[in-house]
C-alpha cells in the first residue's frame, strides 16, 4: 500500500533529511512551508494557522510532527493538530522531542503525552544536541567560532553525546514506514560524551585554528541569547538547558541509532573534518 507523509518542519534540519529519504525511497511526501515554492512537494502550512491545516492534512496517512522553532509553549498548537489529524484519518506520527525533555514536561514534553495518550501508531525521537548546531547559518556557536574562534555555554565541565541529524532522519524515516509500529521512545545521542572543550580541541585540529570554549554564567549565557533575538521565554528554556548539561543531565550514550538503522552514529570528529569550510571567515 502508497503511504502519503506529511513533514512538518519539512525545510528544517532535520524535517529536510526526513523528506529526502522519504522521497529518494519513492515514497510520497508532502512538505509543509509556511512559503511553499512552486513546481515542488511543498504545500502550505502555518502552526498558528488552522486553516492551513486540512489541506495539508488531506489523504496522509502519517506525520513527522517538528513543534514550531522558538516557541516555549508548542503543545497549545500541536495538540490540536494532534486531535484534528486523528479525525482526518492519521493513523502514525513521529514526534521530534528532545534528550533534555522527558514526558510531560512543559513544551515538546507535553505534546509527547498527548501523542502516547492518543495516537495509534506513534514514536517520539529524543535526540541530544545536534552536530548540525556547529554548522548551521546564524546560529550562536557557528557564528561565534567564525568571528571569534571560541565557543560560549554556560555548559562548565558538563559533557553531551552530539547527534549527526542525518542519524536522527534515519531513525525517523524508520519510524514512520517500518511496517510495524514503534510505539516507543528513542534516545538518540552520538557515539561519544564530550565536553564542549573537547568539541573546541575536534574543531582546532579540523581547521587549523586554535578554538576555544568558554564557559559563562547562567545569567550571562540568557542574556547572550536575548541579545541575538531569541525570545526571553525561549532564551530562559536553553539556558536552563545549558545549566542541566553542566550538572551531568546529557552524559550518556545510547545504542538506538544503531539498533534502528543498522550502522554506528556518526563521530564528532569525522562530522568536523567534513565541515571545515563551514568555519571560514
Amino acid at each position: 500500500m502508497t503511504m502519503r507523509f506529511l513533514i512538518t518542519g519539512g525545510t528544517g534540519t532535520t524535517g529536510s533529511r526526513v523528506a529526502t529519504a522519504l522521497a529518494d525511497q519513492g515514497v510520497s511526501v508532502r512538505v509543509a512551508s509556511r512559503t511553499p515554492a512552486p513546481g515542488t512537494r511543498q504545500v502550505r502550512f502555518d502552526w498558528a494557522d488552522a486553516a492551513t491545516h486540512g489541506a495539508a492534512l488531506s489523504g496522509v496517512d502519517g506525520v513527522y510532527l517538528v513543534p514550531p522553532i522558538g516557541d516555549a509553549a508548542p503543545a497549545r498548537l500541536m495538540v490540536p493538530f494532534l486531535e484534528r489529524a486523528l479525525e482526518a484519518g492519521v493513523r502514525r506520527f513521529v514526534l521530534l522531542s528532545s534528550s533534555a525533555i522527558a514526558e510531560g514536561d512543559p513544551g515538546a514534553g507535553e505534546v509527547h503525552e498527548a501523542l502516547r495518550r492518543l495516537a495509534p501508531e506513534w514514536a517520539v525521537l529524543r535526540p541530544s544536541w545536534f552536530m548540525q548546531n556547529f554548522v548551521t547559518p546564524g546560529h550562536l556557536h557557528g557564528e561565534s567560532i567564525r568571528a571569534a574562534d571560541e565557543i560560549v555555554t554556560a555548559t562548565g565541565r558538563g559533557r553531551v553525546a552530539f547527534v549527526d541529524a542525518d542519524d536522527i532522519a534515519a531513525v525517523a524515516v524508520r519510524a514512520l514506514t517500518d511496517e510495524r509500529s514503534h510505539n516507543a521512545v528513542h534516545l538518540l545521542t552520538g557515539p561519544k560524551a564530550l565536553g564542549y572543550t573537547d568539541v573546541a580541541k575536534a574543531l582546532s585540529e579540523a581547521t587549523g585554528r586554535e578554538i576555544r570554549h568558554r564557559s559563562i554564567p547562567v545569567a550571562d549565557f540568557r542574556e547572550r541569547l536575548t541579545a541575538t533575538g531569541i525570545p526571553e521565554a525561549f532564551a530562559h528554556v536553553l539556558a536552563a538547558m545549558d545549566d542541566a548539561i553542566a550538572h551531568g543531565a546529557e552524559d550518556r550514550v545510547d545504542p538506538t541509532v544503531e539498533r534502528v538503522t543498522g550502522r554506528p552514529p556518526r563521530d564528532f570528529a569525522d562530522f568536523a573534518a567534513a565541515h571545515t569550510a563551514a568555519w571560514r571567515r
